[in-house]
């Protein structure tokens, strides 16, 4: 230390934190620094035989309104600054100011950090805000001017909570820093010690009993086993028991009037536990934390994601805190935390958990494993939501392989990655594939489960839409009540997966022209998901988007038009600009805007969701050509005959590469691509494509598209100056 300074350092800390405060004010000035290093010159100056003065003392703060020249001179007198951090510290006035006069000092390099509580980084999210540790000084680099810029600081900083240096490294890392010397020439030096007083005690032992003390030692640690396994068992059983009466206790209802003769309902037994669970087992905090990570899987089983996301969270700091990062408990809790946040649509922070979760559980059990499997299952979920569909179908083969390899062909959990395997060839456009796994996967639950499980109805409502999209609707329609009427039975008439049926029915009595009831019906999954889910909830968006579609096909255009506009502004601010669903969106509202005649917003959104599905899907997915359809209609009506020509014709080559040569999604491409040949005079070509398209089109779920083929074959036969079949085909 210079001699300019008067103090070794300055501990800054909340008065809360006080203990703290005097254990390393003592730890520090009681250290002796070893011999061997007393006296070398380091950037710190020579090396001193012990670190005094320290200096700590801050009791004039409570009446000053100002920092106050003592302390301000102390700051200017002292080498160092330690900051002991926690969540009194983080929220402390006064050590903010300590740390803004010390950094304006022009010593940033001189501050360490001895983190006792809380979590570094914690105030980026403000579900965690209250647990940030560092206060807002130590965060940010100070600018020449005096005043905390944007840019983030590193903090040098030990680390003295459960699992991490402990207390005794962290003190030997801030006497490192102080007096600039390698943590590992005094952590060396301090084993060192150690082993000379086992030596010695050692020596004396074997100079007074040799044989005696062999037998005594292997006594002593067999006994020392024995109660490390005694302690073991009490406290799970201590656990077992406190766990069981707090979930006995929800049951009860001492007072027999309390219920009035009504049903006491699990949602009311959850609010009364979540209430309990806050002021119950506080001295117990670990089994306060299972007890709340419990109860948050049990609210999203419910459909309750809030709470559900509440509980976990706060189980999650808990273990955290108790256990460190590296933990099992720790790891579950992020993957239940996950899950809960991806049913909510908080896609960041769902991939966020679960990436720490799979982390932290290679790290404890390695690659083998069927915690490992789990995440790598649910972090699959999220990517494929954000239409991440390569990634996703890697994740779900590792996770299968392992699950095979450990629970055998016959499973539950492998029925789970087959059908999420299914599922993701579905989204590519591998539609046998997605057949093949999707059908094997029912099956085998069905087997397991017997006829009703929340696995089975998921499960047959995966393959439904598989089959819907193939146009099999009567196939889709059956398999969709029957997962209907499966997840009414067990999950009661309000419920997110109940909504998400009855939108899955409700689309099949769309395209069966049954609109009256479809209205209904996503009438009543919209109103049951605006009661359980957040307003902006992709799922919200999506039930929007098909009831604009049932309006447009009643005749209601501007209602249809306002409905899409609102979901495809709720997508955009949830899913990102980017998302397939943003595009799906855009390509229907722009499809609209052209019979509209407002075509150059048209043309803009169809733009947009082409280049979305082109860089999400790639070219020869079905729904890039489902807009190329849309966009040659577009071209067509604005008089870009050979542009709308060849952007129909490359729409149709996808669809019939895909779908049966006689599907209605090829015939719209082909009724666009005739309608062009005949503004170009190739009659002959265009009779061909509009004829074959007439049946088709007869049965397809757009509402006029099979009129308007028809007059577009008027058209040509009128321009082909053949009256007779123009006349045919006008009077149909």
């Amino acid at each position: 230390m210079s001699e300019q300074y008067k103090y070794r350092a300055f501990i800054s800390y909340s008065h809360a934190d006080e203990k703290w405060a005097a254990w390393l004010h003592k730890a520090l000035e009681t250290y002796k620094v070893p011999k061997h290093l007393v006296g070398k010159t380091t950037d710190c100056g020579p090396v001193p035989a012990r670190i005094t003065p320290i200096f700590r003392d801050r009791e004039e703060l409570a009446t000053s309104t100002e920092l106050g020249d003592v302390l301000t001179e102390a700051l200017t007198q002292s080498a160092c600054l330690i900051v002991i951090c926690s969540p009194n510290a983080a929220k402390s006035r006064w050590t903010n100011e300590e740390i803004l006069t010390f950094k304006r000092l022009g010593r940033q390099g001189r501050i360490f950090c001895l983190i006792i509580d809380g979590e570094p980084g914690a105030s980026e999210s403000a579900a965690t805000a209250d647990q940030e540790c560092f206060p807002a000084g130590l965060m940010y680099q100070m600018g020449a001017d005096g005043a905390l810029t944007d840019i983030p600081s590193e903090p040098i900083a030990a680390d003295a909570r459960t699992g991490k240096d402990n207390k005794q490294n962290a003190k030997l890392k801030l006497i490192a820093g102080i007096i600039g010397v390698g943590f590992d020439d005094l952590k060396q030096r301090e084993q060192q010690r150690r082993h000379r007083r086992m030596v010695a005690i050692t020596v004396a032992a074997t100079i007074g009993m040799a044989i005696t003390t062999g037998l005594a030692a292997t006594a002593w640690f067999a006994r020392i086993e024995a109660e490390e396994q005694r302690n073991r068992a009490e406290a799970e059983a201590e656990t077992a028991k406190q766990t069981t009466q707090f979930m006995v206790d929800l049951f009860n209802v001492s007072d027999p009037s309390e219920s009035l003769g009504n049903t006491i309902t699990a949602r009311e037994i959850l609010d009364k536990g979540a209430e309990r669970i806050e002021t119950q087992l506080i001295d117990q905090p670990a089994i306060q934390a299972t007890l709340m990570d419990t109860m948050g899987t049990v609210y999203t089983s419910l459909g309750l994601y809030e709470p559900a996301a509440a509980l976990v969270s706060k189980s999650l700091q808990k273990r955290s805190r108790l256990y460190g990062e590296n933990n099992a408990a720790v790891a579950s809790s992020l993957n239940h935390l996950g899950e809960v946040q991806t049913l909510k649509a908080d896609y960041k922070d769902a991939e966020r958990n679960l990436r720490k979760a799979l982390s932290v559980r290679r790290n404890l059990y390695g690659d083998i494993h069927l915690d490992v499997a789990e995440t790598l299952t649910d972090l699959a979920d999220v990517l494929d939501i954000t239409g991440d569909y390569e990634t996703v179908e890697t994740l779900i083969l590792e996770s299968l392989a392992i699950r095979r390899s450990i629970l055998g062909d016959t499973h539950a959990d492998v029925a789970e990655n087959m059908e999420d395997l299914g599922w993701n060839f579905f989204q590519q456009v591998e539609y046998e594939k997605a057949m093949a796994e999707l059908s094997a996967s029912v099956t085998m639950r069905r087997t397991l489960h017997g006829e009703i499980h929340p696995a089975l109805a998921q499960a047959i409502a995966n393959y439904a839409t598989v089959l819907f999209e193939q146009g099999d609707y009567d196939e889709a329609e059956r398999l969709y009540r029957e997962s209907l009427e499966m997840q009414r039975t067990l999950l009661g008439n309000t419920h997110p997966e109940i909504a998400l049926a009855l939108n899955n029915l409700a689309s099949t009595l769309e395209l069966r022209g049954d609109l009256d009831e479809a209205e209904e019906i996503y009438r009543e999954a919209l109103a049951m998901m605006r009661g359980l889910l957040d307003e902006s909830h992709p799922d919200i968006a999506a039930v929007l988007t098909n009831l604009a579609y049932v309006l447009y096909a009643q005749g209601e255009t501007q209602s249809a038009i306002d409905h899409l506009r609102q979901a495809l502004e709720m997508q955009r601010e949830t899913l990102g600009e980017d998302h397939p669903a943003v595009a799906g969106s855009a390509s229907g509202l722009g499809f609209w805007l052209i019979h509209e005649r407002e075509y150059e917003e048209a043309e803009q959104l169809l733009d947009l969701a082409l280049d979305i599905r082109i860089r999400a899907l790639g070219e020869a997915d079905p729904r890039v050509a489902s807009t190329l359809t849309v966009m040659s209609n577009l071209l067509l009506e604005t008089g870009r005959f050979e542009e709308a020509r060849q952007v129909a014709a490359k729409a149709k080559d996808i669809m019939a590469a895909i779908l049966p040569a006689d599907h209605w999604r090829v015939a719209a491409a082909a009724t666009v691509e005739g309608a062009a040949l005949t503004e170009l005079g190739e009659f002959a070509d265009a009779e061909s494509l509009l004829l074959s398209s007439v049946e088709p089109l007869a049965e397809a779920p757009i509402p006029g598209i099979g009129d308007q083929n028809l007059k577009r074959l008027d058209d040509l036969y009128a321009a082909w100056n053949k009256p007779e079949k123009a006349q045919q085909f006008r009077q149909k």
